[in-house]
């Protein structure tokens, strides 16, 4: 497996770091103070069609593969710039693209395309099942062309800033089922006209300026047009997009990875005590030096995912080692990074400690890393089910 980047991937990544280039740290800092969010930013990327990168060409995109959107999120996280605030709608798409009807997809993609529409929130989270999702309780019953949808949503981002959701519920009991995992459904919502008329959004103030949200939904009416794919099979088709998700999520650890890095290297080359700049002790260069090697070693693990993936074959253990090893690199990275600024790195104009805040994210969701561990023990390794 060749893992030099073509011609193509390289102007991809010089391309977003072009747009990414005119949003510097301060404008994220006061983002963060203020807790906005980054309309100027999402429309740079828009427009540059970044965003698209995952849409056919039929349909308004640019139809590049995982590979390449995963070098666009890297890009982004390589520099003071969050790719968090946009990521779902990289990560979303895989299962509109792959079960929704010739119809939905005409109808949504050009506009999300362009910029028209913004699919950006992912309802699957909810208060009392968590990572069991097999067990949720947000029910959609059917009345005639619509759906009733009834429950209650945690830890929904971005809700606020997008126009459509993807919605998780249960259309059949799971009493009902053979299978646990049958009877879920996937429900395109149109949150311009939901929100207020069944769907109530409450903000979570968290320690990262990442729009969360607790979503209520009572009596919410959605179009059975807006049935992704077949009811009672939506489990599969989200699994779908949690490979796509974990791979995504890979490549930005990775890219705060190479910024802490980066930052830490170059503050060490300049900054003296004693007489002499401290990157001259091997207490700073350790770490720094660990960090690298494990970022690199997560970045293969990115590519080999990635490539399965765009290739149609099977990568869940790839994606989900990838994920766990670049979100340690990250905040291993971090860490090495605050300990080589010290002082400086608990401030703000250097953009260390608001990115470690954001890189420890990824340590809990999308999947915990222990969550991973027992895939690893039980699907890889063939070790007895733990939970």
């Amino acid at each position: 497996m060749d893992f030099r980047l073509t011609e193509e991937q390289e102007q991809i990544r010089r391309g977003v770091r072009d747009v990414v280039s005119d949003f510097p740290g301060d404008y994220w800092q006061k983002l963060d103070r203020e807790l906005g969010y980054p309309t100027e930013f999402i429309d740079a990327l828009t427009e540059g069609g970044w965003l698209a990168a995952l849409i056919p060409e039929e349909h308004g995109g640019i139809g590049l593969g995982l590979l390449e959107a995963s070098l666009i999120l890297e890009a982004i996280n390589h520099s003071p710039a969050n790719a968090g605030v946009c990521h779902a709608q990289m990560y979303i798409m895989g299962t509109l693209l792959r079960h929704g009807s010739d119809e939905q997809k005409k109808r949504f993609l050009p506009p999300i395309a362009s910029g028209e529409l913004r699919l950006q929130a992912f309802g699957v989270t909810e208060p009392s099942t968590g990572s069991d999702t097999t067990k949720l309780k947000t029910f959609a019953s059917r009345r005639g062309d619509v759906y009733i949808v009834n429950g209650q949503k945690v830890w929904i981002s971005r809700t606020e800033h997008s126009d459509l959701m993807l919605l998780l519920v249960r259309t059949t009991p799971v009493e009902e089922v053979q299978k646990k995992t049958d009877g879920l459904s996937v429900l395109l919502v149109d949150l311009r006209e939901a929100i207020g008329h069944g769907v109530n959004v409450r903000p979570i103030d968290t320690m990262m300026n990442h729009h969360s949200c607790e979503l209520f939904i009572e009596d919410l009416e959605v179009p059975v047009a807006n049935l992704v794919g077949e009811e009672g099979k939506g489990f599969r088709y989200i699994l779908d997009g949690m490979n796509a998700e974990r791979i995504l999520i890979a490549a930005e650890c990775i890219g705060d990875a190479r910024f802490f890095i980066d930052r830490a290297s170059a503050y060490a080359r300049e900054r003296e005590v004693f007489g002499r700049p401290i990157g001259q002790n091997q207490g700073i260069q350790f770490p720094l030096a660990r960090a690298y090697a494990n970022t690199e070693a997560a970045d293969l693990l990115r590519f080999r995912a990635a490539t399965a993936f765009d290739a149609g074959e099977a990568c869940g253990a790839d994606a989900n080692i990838a994920k766990l090893l670049a979100a340690d690199a990250s905040w291993e990275a971090g860490n090495a990074a605050l300990q080589t600024l010290g002082g400086f790195g608990f401030a703000a104009e250097y953009d260390v400690e608001r990115k470690l805040r954001e890189t420890r994210l990824y340590q809990v969701a999308p999947v915990s890393t222990n969550l991973i561990l027992t895939f690893i023990a039980e699907r890889v390794l063939g070790l007895p089910r733990s939970y």
